[in-house]
């Protein structure tokens, strides 16, 4: 709608079509251009969402997968060689990282348990956060657009309903069906906002939930498996005292 037109005409403006497509069309170039980063903006989210739900079932299953394996009774030496082969996450990558640390220690020439507990503690804490991090990663883009996403609809709104204001002034014409259009077409923009919002905020909410449920049983693993390697080096320093 431009007024300057309008008034110059002396001719009330044509009725336009009240649809999704007909709104964005006969909107203000300023919000086209919301619409169209909003959409692009929960394209984005989305497209997140799924990678998101893929990569934790994945995560899920290898955890659950090495724990039936880990506590089954196998040789820790030869589930090291196995996966330390191979790309590791989660708790695989914990347990390839504590025992790479071990085994330095151990095989070294010259053994040494001083300081083992600590160094391997801090390496487990140093995995923790890495895979945590591979988890929250692009949950940023989620919190942005979830809080953002209705303010930019808004934004395009308020151009909005200015635009039409202005046909309406220039046009001098109040008729429901002159006015309404314009303003449809304002509100179409906050719509576009809570549509791209709404399911950002509430993915959002869920993986964070999912991310600490893990982090925990991360950090749980790390604690049981320190505790067994801390035997170990108590033994091996009875062993070496006696020897």
């Amino acid at each position: 709608m431009n007024p300057a037109d309008i008034a110059a005409s002396g001719l009330a403006p044509p009725i336009m079509e009240v649809s999704l497509l007909g709104m964005f069309w006969s909107a203000h170039f300023v919000v086209k251009l919301v619409m169209i980063g909003l959409l692009a903006a929960s394209v984005w989210c989305w497209a997140i969402i799924i990678n998101k739900v893929l990569l934790f079932s994945k995560t899920n299953r290898a955890m659950a997968q090495f724990e039936d394996v880990f506590w089954s009774g196998a040789s820790l030496d030869e589930l090291y060689t196995t996966l330390s082969s191979r790309p590791a996450s989660g708790m695989a990558a914990l347990f390839v990282a504590a025992m790479r640390e071990w085994r330095r220690s151990v095989q070294g020439a010259t053994s040494s348990f001083m300081g083992l507990q600590a160094r391997i503690e801090k390496v487990l804490d140093v995995s923790i956060a890495r895979e945590v991090e591979k988890l929250e990663s692009s949950l940023l883009v989620l919190a942005t657009v979830a809080s953002a996403g209705p303010f930019v609809g808004l934004f395009g709104t308020v151009w909005g309903i200015m635009t039409a204001f202005r046909s309406i002034a220039a046009s001098r014409n109040t008729s429901l069906a002159i006015v309404a259009p314009g303003i449809a077409e304002a509100l179409f923009a906050t719509a576009i906002g809570l549509f791209a919002a709404i399911p950002a905020l509430i993915a959002y909410n869920k993986f964070q939930g999912d991310v600490a449920k893990k982090q925990a049983r991360l950090e749980g693993f790390a604690d049981e498996f320190s505790a067994i390697l801390s035997r170990q080096i108590d033994q091996h320093t009875v062993h070496d005292r006696a020897a």
